[in-house]
C-alpha cells in the first residue's frame, strides 16, 4: 500500500489517448537530447526529442534514435547520416554537444509504422530546413485530400492553407 497524500482525481485533466501521429510534415523543434545504451549493452545511441510547434498536433512529441557507437558499421552509418541531416536542417555543421540542435526549428517527414506488437508508433523518414522567409506550414499532418483517423476526406481546395499570423519560434 502507498500513501497518495490527499489525490484529487477531480482536479486534473483526463488521461490523453497515446496514438501515433498521422503521416505528413511537421514544423518541430528538439527540446532534448542522450546519449543511451543499447539493449545490449555494446553500443550507444544518440536520443533526440522533437516537439511540433504548430496545427492540430502542437505540442505532441517525436524521438529519433540514432546508433552512433555500435558494432554495425552500417548502423553507425545511417545514424551519421540521419544526424548530419538533422544539422544540415538546423544550421548547425560542427556541433560540439547535441544541446546545440536544441529550439531551432526543422521540417520533418512522418510516417506511421506498425511493431511486432501491431503497435502504431511514428518514424521520421526526413529532415529539413524550414524555408526562410517562406510561411510555416500548418502541421495538421495528413497530406493534402487524405483523411486521416477516419475522418471525412476533403477536397485540396476545402482544406484550410492558412499559415499562423507569426510563426511560434519566431516571437
Amino acid at each position: 500500500m502507498a500513501s497518495l497524500n490527499g489525490f484529487d482525481a477531480s482536479q486534473v485533466p483526463e488521461q490523453m489517448e497515446f496514438t501515433a501521429l498521422p503521416e505528413g510534415q511537421y514544423v518541430v523543434i528538439a527540446t532534448a537530447s542522450e546519449m543511451k545504451p543499447t539493449k545490449t549493452g555494446q553500443g550507444q545511441y544518440l536520443q533526440i526529442t522533437f516537439e511540433v510547434l504548430d496545427g492540430q498536433q502542437k505540442g505532441r512529441k517525436l524521438w529519433a534514435r540514432m546508433n552512433l557507437v555500435n558494432a554495425s558499421q552500417t548502423a553507425q552509418d545511417i545514424a551519421q547520416r540521419e544526424l548530419g541531416a538533422i544539422c544540415r536542417a538546423v544550421g548547425v555543421i560542427k556541433p560540439k554537444d547535441s544541446a546545440e540542435l536544441h529550439n531551432r526549428p526543422l521540417m520533418v517527414t512522418v510516417a506511421v509504422e506498425i511493431d511486432e506488437r501491431k503497435r502504431e508508433g511514428n518514424v521520421i523518414k526526413k529532415y529539413e530546413a524550414v524555408g526562410a522567409g517562406a510561411a510555416a506550414p500548418v502541421g495538421n499532418a495528413a497530406p493534402v485530400g487524405a483523411a486521416p483517423w477516419g475522418a471525412p476526406q476533403q477536397s485540396a481546395a476545402a482544406q484550410p492553407q492558412a499559415a499562423p499570423a507569426a510563426a511560434p519560434w519566431a516571437k
